[in-house]
């Protein structure tokens, strides 16, 4: 088994493994789970991916065949693992758990210091892959794919991380650089009205430090200070 750096030939094996485990894992209607791979890993979007230097795509071979792959991005010090799909047929032989710890090992390599999972709730399997490696729940996040609204579980090797308070307005609050989403030009961090961080408020733009208090109806965040710009780009990971 090689596990190797995703290429430019690659988009069709990746779209391939995709439906392939979508299709044993959801009661989802084709046409959603059809509509999430063209979004994500269409021929344009795929080489976006593979010019973007903060994202990683490894591929698992097999004899020459393509049967896993995963998706993770470097956040600041952080690193974001979205997709880990393994094909059906080839599930239950180790092959997700030794491309969890690759995939780990190369972020660590390029400066990630914690390591965070993504997965929807109605994935148990993926939930318990994510528990199994020894990571920790500590949020949720909502994901919208063809008009329609996923509940994603959050999950990180480390829970001790402080959050910042910051005055706005005469108005304690805190911002969670643990918890972050790409920009354009800079990540996104949480901000909560509490300490314990139970209730949400609104995002800090970390290109230019400015608080965000609003987004549009797609779930896009926009910061109107520098620039920086976020669009919802991921659906579901762990499927071994």
């Amino acid at each position: 088994m090689e596990i190797r750096e995703a290429t430019s030939d690659d988009g069709p094996a990746v779209r391939s493994i995709a439906l392939r485990s979508m299709e044993a894992s959801y009661s989802l209607s084709p046409s959603v789970i059809e509509s999430a791979i063209r979004q994500w890993y269409g021929p344009d979007s795929f080489r976006d991916k593979l010019e973007d230097d903060e994202v990683l795509l490894l591929l698992v071979e097999e004899d020459d065949e393509a049967i896993a792959f995963s998706e993770s991005a470097l956040v600041d010090e952080r690193g974001d693992i979205h997709w880990l799909h393994v094909a059906a047929m080839y599930r239950g032989e180790g092959i997700g758990h030794r491309l969890y710890e690759e995939t780990r090992e190369r972020l660590e390599d390029a400066g990630a210091e914690t390591v965070r999972g993504l997965v929807l709730t109605m994935n148990s399997e993926g939930n318990r892959f994510w528990q199994n490696r020894g990571l920790t729940k500590v949020g949720e996040g909502t994901v919208e794919i063809d008009g329609t609204a996923f509940v994603e579980n959050i999950y990180v090797d480390e829970t001790d991380i402080e959050l910042q308070p910051i005055v706005v307005d005469d108005r304690e609050l805190y911002i969670d650089r643990g918890e972050s989403e790409r920009g354009s030009q800079g990540p996104f961090y949480t901000v909560y009205t509490d300490e314990a961080a139970e209730n949400r408020y609104s995002y800090f733009c970390g290109s230019c430090e400015t608080l965000i208090t609003s987004m549009d109806t797609m779930g896009r965040l926009s910061c109107e200070e520098c620039g920086n710009q976020l669009k919802p780009t991921r659906w579901d990971a762990a499927y071994m």
